[in-house]
């Protein structure tokens, strides 16, 4: 991968003249490279990685596991493209294993992701099964480490 898509991805907050410097090119230089990678859809996005905990967000974010029933000459994705337009669902991923596909839904409350599941993902034409493991704590995310070691509050006894 190129080394400013490198840097971006890492750190989208470098400005163009850091992201110059750190690759020995001019501002306006890496203004263009940018402003071509958004252009061609090579960079699709920039995205804060919030901390839920430290935000006090109450809200919830599952792993749905799906086994499909692929149609012929579509494969996988024709279903997993409509299940991509639904609102509810973050990422969606073809994977190996005993599930094909694999989506991600985040800040819902509990009752939302389960009423998503049972009305409107399981019931689709091809879904042939379905199992959700909601994320109970975060420890890294995209690289990122989100807890610091664990302090032992339980104070000392001596006798």
């Amino acid at each position: 991968m190129d080394k400013l898509l490198e840097l971006v991805e890492k750190n989208p907050r470098l400005s163009n003249k850091e992201l110059g410097v750190m690759l020995g090119l001019t501002e306006q230089e890496t203004e263009e490279r940018i402003r071509k990678y958004e252009q061609d859809g090579t960079i699709k996005g920039y995205r804060a990685l919030i901390d839920k905990e430290k935000a006090n967000d109450e809200t919830v974010s599952a792993l749905i596991e799906i086994k499909v029933q692929p149609k012929f000459s579509h494969g996988f994705d024709e279903l997993a493209n409509t299940i991509a337009q639904l609102d509810e669902v973050e990422s969606i991923f073809l994977m190996s294993g005993g599930y094909d596909l694999c989506c991600t839904v985040s800040d819902k409350t509990f009752q939302e992701v389960a009423m998503f599941v049972a009305n409107r993902l399981s019931p689709m034409e091809g879904v042939v099964s379905t199992a959700t493991h909601f994320i109970l704590k975060r420890y890294k995310e995209k690289g990122i480490v989100l807890q610091g070691e664990s302090k032992d509050d339980r104070g000392t006894i001596s006798f």
